[in-house]
């Protein structure tokens, strides 16, 4: 491993910073990766994977990624565009006709037979930019919320997302499409609008077109038996006793049934390395760049236009005035097709040290990764660690690392 322009120093301090959350017991264990100027400067594992066991956590521990699989189904997405398949502002219920008439609640929080048709079609950009209309139970109000609580409920007997799509149809939207941003399932949507036009299983086309080319050998919606043993436990935060719980084991795991429902939005298990090698491709704009002792470049997946459009803030300035999360979210950064942006950092909230240009998305597991184009450098923490209050982990790593950098 190479400093590649890091203070040893200072970078060490990211490990001690990390060691304090595991110590402390907030989290089993972990895993970080920072990569810089084409070499990897450090990993750390640490922990373990099952507090039970003390099974110790290892460079190539599985992780449920969560919401880090919206950016590789939006990549999925946008090959199917430069093929001419579908544009961006195509009305999805030509592939998906089960979305053909959707109906809008007149109060996000009211009664769901209180609605009125869409005034717009759902299109792919509706999907890919969070403007489609739909809501996660989380992020719904009232009975929206209780029925989205049962979205997914019942749906692993199956990969084919048919069924799944036919409750979707059932639900009201929170709002008109492409009139503001909010969060819920139009990536695991978007998954389903991949299966109907390439005509494969997500799964298929997310392994043939992305994951091998790329060498993402441990990446998949299921987790063979050979590999079980190198699962992390994932854990939830319970409310009342603020102590970690298990929410999946992997001897019951429900990501080791072949037939599980393949979810575009946070369906994916992956590995620190694997996922460093998908960062590369969107920070090399489409090509995964070589090494810095490597000439060689691997194949161009997407074009330099495309990747930069989904680097590119798609949201209004109104858009972007609008609380997500309860909070002003979009005040320093944007979002673009699956993909946040900082563009303006002195308005930063809870990452205050991204540069301009910056971009990722996290997951609901607490599992986050960054990629800095300015100072070429990719940084990612894989945790298991589902809390609904703000943990602050992520930005303790990023602000150790920029703190770092010494060149």
């Amino acid at each position: 491993m190479s400093d590649a322009g890091f203070s040893a120093t200072r970078l060490e301090r990211t490990r001690t910073a990390m060691q304090q959350f595991v110590e402390t017991g907030d989290v089993a264990g972990c895993v970080t990766l920072v990569w810089r100027h084409g070499k990897i400067a450090r990993v750390d594992t640490l922990g373990s994977s099952d507090s039970e066991t003390l099974t110790p956590m290892t460079r190539d521990t599985l992780f449920r990624i969560a919401s880090m699989t919206k950016p590789v189904t939006s990549v999925a997405a946008l090959m199917l565009v430069e093929e001419g398949r579908i544009a961006l502002d195509d009305p999805v219920s030509r592939w998906l006709p089960e979305l053909a008439n959707p109906k809008v609640l007149k109060d996000p929080a009211g009664p769901l037979e209180r609605t009125e048709p869409a005034r717009v079609p759902i299109t792919l950009l509706d999907l890919l930019t969070h403007r489609a209309g739909f809501a996660y139970h989380f992020t719904a109000f009232g009975a929206l919320a209780d029925a989205y609580g049962n979205i997914f409920n019942g749906v692993d007997g199956s990969v084919d997302p048919g069924a799944w799509l036919n409750r979707v149809a059932e639900l009201p939207l929170m709002f008109q499409p492409g009139t503001r941003w909010h969060y819920g399932i139009s990536t695991d949507v978007l998954g389903a609008l991949i299966q109907r036009i390439s005509g494969l299983s997500l799964d298929a086309f997310l392994r043939t077109r992305i994951f091998e080319p790329l060498a993402m050998t441990d990446t998949g919606f299921v987790v063979p038996p050979e590999k079980l043993g190198r699962l992390s436990v994932a854990y939830a935060i319970d409310p009342v006793t603020r102590l970690r719980v298990v929410e999946d084991h992997p001897a019951s795991s429900r990501f080791a049934n072949p037939r599980r429902f393949q979810n575009g939005g946070g369906g994916l298990v992956s590995t620190a390395d694997d996922y460093l090698r998908f960062a590369r491709l969107l920070l090399g704009r489409g090509r995964l760049q070589g090494d810095a002792d490597e000439r060689a470049c691997g194949p161009r997946l997407l074009s330099h236009r495309s990747v930069d459009l989904m680097r590119t803030n798609f949201l209004s300035r109104d858009q972007r005035r609008i609380p997500a999360f309860g909070q002003i979210v979009w005040g320093g950064q944007g979002f673009g097709l699956g993909l946040a942006i900082v563009d303006d950092p002195a308005q930063q909230r809870t990452l205050g040290y991204r540069s301009a240009g910056s971009f990722g998305w996290p997951g609901a597991l607490g599992t986050n990764w960054f990629a800095d184009p300015v100072e070429n450098m990719i940084g990612i923490m894989l945790i298991q660690r589902r809390s609904v209050e703000p943990f602050p982990m992520a930005a303790v790593f990023e602000r150790h690392l920029y703190d770092a950098i010494d060149d």
